[in-house]
């Protein structure tokens, strides 16, 4: 890996044989979270989710590092999700009939992206949960994922990242062709064990040969295809055990897991200098 020096912060380590341009970052500097480069994601589905929640999730701690919080809020247990886009599939529906009593268009206001992007590396430096009950991830999304069944025109959702247990991170998943009946998924790599205590970094160098994931600087697993050719938006998120099951209620261990925490030091992305 190539080392590409970050003014003030850790540097980050690129893949070598390229060069490389810093087209977008958060640093999360400051005491605030920047909101022209996130926002919430509180909808799944065109509905509210009950334990998503917004800035009382986070918190900037004043030493470049956002702290994602388990906490219980109204009798349940929360926690938060952020994105740079949006999917439209999310977005909240009006339930009232736009043809005058014979259809309804099933979908909400669509929302001006804060950041999407193409081809590229992207990386995200954390340290994961130390608690069972709730699971971290970073990936990319598709604004209009599952519209057609061409995942070079749809997009894919990139799952860079993904640790439902204390230090495991699964199989770096590529989802496409949306998430019903022709819903597919390609998975490689993956981590049985990583230091709960340490900092650790996950990224993936999206472009024309597919998709080759990394982690801590090592190459972790390849996917050729197919490959999106849409710009598409990154997520950090938290989500709790639990609620996406038939009972839809916090798991024995998410109530266990209240006062855990995800951290993020940054999130990074660069293109290449052709």
């Amino acid at each position: 890996m190539t080392e590409y020096k970050v003014d003030g912060h850790v540097s980050s380590y690129l893949p070598e044989g390229k060069k490389w341009n810093l087209v977008w970052s958060d640093e999360f500097d400051g005491k605030e979270l920047d909101k022209t480069k996130w926002d919430f994601r509180l909808y799944i589905m065109g509905k509210r989710h009950r334990t998503w929640i917004a800035d009382e999730g986070i918190e900037l701690d004043g030493n470049s590092n956002i702290i994602f919080k388990c906490i219980e809020k109204d009798g349940e247990i929360c926690s938060t999700q952020l994105q740079t886009g949006y999917n439209y599939m999310d977005a909240p529906c009006e339930a009232e009939d736009c043809w005058k009593g014979s259809l309804v268009w099933p979908l909400g206001k669509f929302q001006k992206h804060k950041f999407l992007h193409g081809y590229g590396y992207y990386e995200c430096r954390c340290r994961l949960q130390r608690k069972e009950g709730w699971w971290s991830a970073f990936w990319l999304q598709s604004p209009i994922i599952g519209c057609c069944d061409d995942p070079e025109v749809a997009g894919i959702e990139v799952d860079i990242m993904e640790s439902f247990h204390p230090g495991e991170i699964i199989e770096h998943c590529n989802h496409y062709s949306g998430y019903g009946i022709d819903h597919k998924c390609t998975e490689v790599g993956g981590c049985p064990k990583l230091d709960v205590d340490e900092w650790h970094t996950f990224g993936v160098l999206w472009n024309e040969d597919g998709y080759t994931y990394y982690v801590d600087g090592k190459q972790d697993g390849h996917v050729d295809a197919p490959v999106s050719k849409i710009k598409e938006f990154i997520l950090l998120t938290t989500e709790v055990d639990g609620y996406r099951k038939k009972l839809a209620t916090a798991s024995e261990e998410a109530k266990l897991a209240v006062g855990d925490e995800f951290i993020v030091d940054y999130v990074r992305v660069f293109d290449e200098v052709k």
